[in-house]
């Protein structure tokens, strides 16, 4: 099985002044321990690096070099994928913009999503709901009870 996080689950994890964290970091801890592969996206990541490390973000930012260091520990996981735009993306990608009507924040979403679909990655953790939109995900809140 593979799932896949959206940035906000990343930035809670390592966040120890916000609230979420407590909850995101042990949940974190127990998806990279389980069998599951954990698929990513450059996107997503770089967008951890942005928000980890911005004073305007997080009461306390991570130097570059941590955040670096975080990310990683990810990417040298067994259990980690990268994935990339493959033949086709652009099409599926300008599909769902177009379904969606996507403008403004919601055009990262959409990359997201189709990168997903493209690679058949069916299960998103996230904290945020503008994900239950694309049906062929089962968004997952590990903040829901």
């Amino acid at each position: 099985m593979s799932c896949s996080l959206d940035v906000n689950i990343l930035l809670y994890a390592s966040s120890q002044d916000c609230p979420e964290h407590r909850v995101a970091r042990p949940f974190l801890e127990k998806l990279l321990a389980s069998p599951d592969l954990l698929c990513l996206s450059w996107a997503t990541l770089s967008g951890y690096l942005r928000l980890a490390t911005n004073p305007a973000a997080t009461a306390n930012p991570l130097t570059p070099d941590r955040a670096a260091e975080n990310v990683s520990a990810l990417l040298d996981r067994p259990r980690t994928r990268v994935l990339v735009e493959e033949p086709g993306f652009w099409d599926s990608f300008r599909g769902l913009m177009g379904h969606h009507r996507a403008r403004g924040k919601l055009v990262p979403d959409v990359h997201l999503a189709a990168l997903l679909r493209q690679h058949g990655v069916k299960t998103l953790y996230t904290h945020d709901r503008d994900f239950r939109r694309f049906e062929f995900l089962d968004v997952r809140d590990p903040f829901e009870a």
